[in-house]
């Protein structure tokens, strides 16, 4: 029996896996994965700095232990370099794969910073393990940390680093964090707290280029203001990694096309997780990939089941000044209506109708969401 296949042994990859090992004990599973396959949460690596949490204190299992415990092949240290669609196999670094189904469980790659100067390829981003371990080791007596990018990620490190201690300067093209997410009120708010904590905001404007000076870097920004820093990272957002599908043939948008039983447009081949984009929505986040296991493990063992998302709040994880937001689905028309407290702001985007199509919620405030969740429901 050809064994379904998993590329990728991310949240994604190994959350499938176990699922699948929840409905069936003995079809054949192998998990392909470039790296090591440590298992850990990709979430943690965001605020695990104040809390002294090292890079190897974050696996929960190495791929020895999940290889054993979940009845699976893991191939660590192999790099998928071709899928052939038309023969059920792909092909690797060591030898060609068959398979009954394939699911491709990806992730997704930092955008390109596209700073210039002598100090660009020292440019940091944490998207994995390793690169938070060498986030860690880089840290290792300095003081200030330049932060490219204000969205959810660039929060939650400034919040952490600012926390232990460290100087943070945080470079935003908008005009106040997560602009996307949430309205200004609630943005501001958020960017008040940080500045409480020590993060330093440089609103509307990009990296131009980073140039080393003495043990440390200058960061020149747009307006040619500038920057000392010891350590510059960049977190200005993931791209969904599609260059395998779309060298095989398989469409992609913003993310690897998937209907909703996350069915690719070749026979056999699924996607899930931050590669995906199902039936149009790419959604980075943790609820929407363990909704995508369960209904993906359901199909892949013989009960067709498709992803069926409920409201999914998204949380921010920003201690300073707690975040939780439900972005209205892209395209809806309609407007914010905001209130500012003492301690905190909440807001709820009505439709047209003035029905509740999705609310941000800050500080205090946050304690508001599981009614604003039954509201919505009903």
């Amino acid at each position: 029996m050809s064994p379904i296949v998993i590329v990728g042994s991310g949240l994604a990859g190994y959350t499938l896996l176990k699922e699948i090992r929840k409905r069936d004990a003995g079809i054949p599973i192998t998990l392909v994965t470039a790296d090591d396959g440590a298992f850990y949460s990709k979430p943690n690596l965001s605020n695990a700095f104040a809390t002294g949490r090292t890079a190897a204190a974050l696996v929960s299992a190495d791929a020895e232990k999940m290889a054993a415990e979940q009845k699976a092949t893991v191939l660590t240290h192999t790099r998928v370099t071709a899928i052939d669609p038309a023969r059920q196999r792909i092909r690797t670094g060591t030898g060609v794969l068959e398979y009954g189904k394939l699911v491709l469980a990806l992730g997704a790659d930092p955008f390109a910073h596209g700073l210039t100067g002598d100090g660009a390829a020292d440019v940091l981003t944490v998207n994995n393990l390793a690169d938070y371990a060498n986030f860690r080791a880089a840290l290792e007596g300095k003081r200030r940390v330049a932060i490219l990018g204000g969205g959810l990620i660039g929060c939650e490190f400034a919040n952490d680093l600012a926390h232990a201690g460290f100087e943070v300067d945080v470079v935003h093209l908008g005009d106040w964090p997560l602009e996307r997410l949430l309205p200004v009120e609630a943005g501001r708010r958020l960017a008040d707290a940080l500045a409480a904590l020590g993060v330093t905001w440089h609103f509307g404007r990009t990296g131009r280029s980073v140039d080393r000076s003495g043990s440390g870097y200058t960061l020149t920004l747009d307006n040619g203001e500038t920057i000392a820093a010891d350590v510059v990272q960049s977190a200005i957002g993931l791209k969904p990694r599609t260059q395998l599908a779309q060298a095989a043939g398989i469409q992609t948008g913003r993310g690897i096309q998937t209907n909703a039983l996350l069915e690719t447009s070749a026979p056999a081949v699924y996607a899930m997780g931050d590669c995906a984009e199902v039936e149009g929505q790419n959604l980075p986040y943790v609820q929407p990939l363990l909704l995508q296991a369960r209904a993906l493990a359901a199909t892949l063992t013989g009960t067709p089941t498709p992803v069926v998302y409920p409201p999914m709040p998204v949380m921010v994880k920003t201690p300073a000044h707690p975040v939780v937001v439900l972005p209205p689905r892209t395209g809806t028309a309609g407007r914010w209506q905001v209130e500012s407290h003492e301690g905190g702001v909440y807001a709820r985007f009505l439709d047209e109708a003035g029905r509740l199509r999705g609310f941000a919620l800050t500080g205090s405030e946050t304690a508001r969401r599981n009614t604003l969740l039954k509201e919505l429901a009903a």
